[in-house]
């Protein structure tokens, strides 16, 4: 089982610097197993108990958390002049190396993955994988069976670019300015440039699902939780490194 530096853990457990938790390595307030350690070169594993100052850590080799992306940031680690969803992050989740999982539109909310897990992240983003996400959009215009027809074509962008073919539904024909999108590409803001290669304009747009994982509809807009087990499993089931 693969050992790390003491002070390494709990800075990436988001817990401070690697100064700051060595200072308070050095000072006894860390645990291993029961006994104060004050090494912050000690080597842990991740079946070892840490327990630092009265909080017992729960770790992983990796973390996942679910995001219900609000429309008044970019999807980007920073920024010099726009709010990015790290800013929606704790302190200390900020501290912990998290990053977001492909992008959505600055308008565009919904389901956002974060993760320290980068192979499975390269997943989520390759275009080689084709994995599907789910859109609930509001157009304009009512779509027609015309529309349908052109996304499972593939529609040309306005730069020449012929997407893949996608799925567009309209769940309820009552409400014919209301559909399902499936994508299996993410083109810049693919979704609306589709449309509006058809003429119509997309005025809401929301993502509910990451491949078999979806956005769990408790979730306010803008809050962020880390996922259970079960879609923690779901996350990894079209993965070729399930752990």
């Amino acid at each position: 089982m693969t050992k790390d530096r003491l002070d390494k853990v709990l800075g990436n457990f988001g817990l401070g610097s690697r100064s700051d938790v060595k200072k308070e390595i050095h000072q006894g307030l860390v645990k291993v197993n029961g006994v104060v350690v004050k090494d912050p070169g000690f080597k842990v594993s991740l079946a070892d108990e840490i327990v630092y100052y009265e909080e017992t850590l729960i770790r992983k080799e990796f973390y996942y958390f679910m995001m219900n992306k609000a429309p008044d940031c970019i999807t980007a680690t920073e920024d010099p002049r726009e709010k990015t969803v790290m800013d929606y992050l704790s302190e200390r989740h900020r501290n912990m190396n998290l990053f977001p999982v492909g992008r959505l539109d600055k308008e565009t909310e919904g389901l956002l993955l974060f993760t320290t897990d980068g192979t499975l992240g390269h997943y989520y983003t390759s275009p080689k994988h084709f994995v599907e996400k789910e859109y609930y959009a509001e157009i304009s215009d009512s779509v027609t069976n015309e529309d349908i027809l052109a996304f499972e074509k593939g529609v040309v962008l306005d730069d020449g670019y012929q997407t893949l073919p996608a799925k567009l539904a309209i769940p309820n024909l009552d409400f014919p300015n209301v559909v399902t999108v499936w994508l299996k590409e993410g083109k810049y803001r693919q979704i609306r440039r589709m449309f509006q290669s058809l003429g119509k304009e997309v005025t809401y747009l929301k993502r509910m699902k990451m491949g078999t994982l979806e956005l769990d509809p408790s979730l306010p807009l803008g809050k962020y939780r880390e996922l259970t087990i079960d879609e923690e499993v779901l996350l990894k089931q079209k993965t070729p490194i399930i752990q």
